[in-house]
């Protein structure tokens, strides 16, 4: 599989999923107009992925703001390391935040709940 690469914009966070090594990272602000056209391809792309994945994947998610929408499909995306994981394939979600956003942090505490797998709540300054 080759290495994927999205810009971060105003409305979409930067995607860089590097197959080989076992990465998939997001990061900025994620209210894309259309979240289904924006995650859709990421899914895809992952799900593709498992049919030959590392050891271990890293799943690093450093979002700013997530609306409903794109909430939807992150959801899809943590179900899909969910299955994946229950078959035996290790993967760890490190969920970062910044210091005083409640509404991030508590919004991966509910995703740690609601998935059930090897995940790092970290806060930064």
């Amino acid at each position: 599989m080759e290495e994927y690469i999205l810009k971060k914009t105003f409305n979409t966070p930067s995607v860089h999923f590097i197959p080989n090594e076992g990465i998939l990272k997001i990061e900025g602000r994620s209210i894309p107009e259309d979240p289904g056209g924006f995650y859709d391809k990421i899914i895809k792309l992952l799900k593709e992925y498992y049919k030959n994945p590392q050891e271990i994947t890293r799943v690093d998610i450093n979002l700013e703001y997530i609306n409903s929408g794109s909430s939807k499909y992150m959801l899809e995306l943590l179900r899909i390391l969910k299955v994946n994981y229950d078959l035996g394939k290790d993967c760890i979600v490190n969920w970062y935040y910044e210091e005083d956003d409640e509404s991030i942090q508590e919004l991966g505490q509910h995703y740690q709940s609601t998935v059930q797998l090897p995940f790092k709540l970290i806060d930064y300054y």
